[in-house]
């Protein structure tokens, strides 16, 4: 088995979804089969591309520049559908771009495993929303996406305390507050295949927000670091936007983000200040 890091490279550097998601599963069971065997692991390092290989498709546009979606009519909940995809195929470069990056700070191979976990599910759901989208005669890559997603990666890239808080803590907490009503949305529709997809992401995403939480922590005990100022600051200055309620309390609480932590954060977001 190659190191770890290596396979996040593979990964990140492979362009095609179904691909980039099946390698991604097939290292994941190659790290867990040597993990559960209490074999030895090698992280090794490999410096990550700045961006993911990505297929031709979908066209990348500026997010004003994507059209509206219209949820209430079949097309609408197709490009629902794909932009789930899209955001869902963006984790799994985010989380394997996460192994490679940070190799410099030592940390526990909990990690890892975390980590790990996190890219094998994220590649399930990739192919969940594919699979939802053949099953509508459409695909991934016939609508146009979302360019600006890999850009909390970029700002990001050199501190692996803020890839942390704005990555899972903030952007992966999203997805706990709005995918009910999406799921809502589908059952309206009677369409069960998204219906169970969707429910299937929305159960695993709060163990990705949580792993997050649990190593942003971890972190900052390790630098002798009160997280939660240290969080907001790290948010203002790296995350492009206020965070926008209603919140879904009961799961961010159940990934350990306490409310104290994101309600501060949805006013305008000022300037940050200088931080020591």
């Amino acid at each position: 088995m190659i190191p770890l890091a290596e396979m996040a490279c593979k990964v990140l550097t492979t362009p095609n979804g179904r691909d980039k998601t099946a390698l991604s599963r097939k290292f994941a069971a190659q790290w867990f089969e040597k993990r559960h065997a209490d074999m030895p692991v090698e992280i090794g390092n490999c410096e990550p591309p700045s961006s993911p290989a990505r297929p031709n498709r979908p066209d990348l546009l500026a997010p004003r520049d994507v059209p509206k979606r219209k949820p209430g009519t079949r097309i609408g909940r197709i490009a629902l559908l794909h932009a789930v995809a899209h955001i869902e195929l963006n984790a799994v470069d985010l989380h394997w771009d996460l192994i490679a990056r940070f190799t410099d700070t030592t940390m526990p191979i909990g990690f890892y495993d975390d980590w790990v976990k996190a890219a094998d599910e994220e590649s399930k759901h990739f192919n969940l929303m594919c699979d939802c989208l053949e099953g509508h005669g459409s695909y991934y890559g016939a609508m146009a996406a979302h360019a600006g997603m890999w850009r909390a990666a970029e700002d990001t890239a050199d501190d692996l305390l803020a890839r942390l808080a704005v990555v899972p803590m903030v952007l992966e907490a999203r997805g706990l507050d709005v995918t009910p009503s999406m799921i809502k949305l589908f059952r309206q529709h009677n369409d069960q295949a998204a219906i169970d997809a969707l429910n299937i992401i929305y159960s695993e995403e709060v163990a990705h927000v949580a792993f997050g939480s649990k190593w942003f922590h971890f972190l900052c005990g390790r630098l002798n670091i009160d997280p939660k100022p240290r969080f907001h600051f790290l948010v203002r200055k790296y995350f492009h936007g206020t965070l926008k309620p209603p919140f879904n309390e009961a799961k961010r609480a159940e990934a350990g983000i306490a409310p104290d932590f994101y309600w501060p954060l949805t006013d305008e977001i000022p300037q940050p200040p200088a931080m020591r």
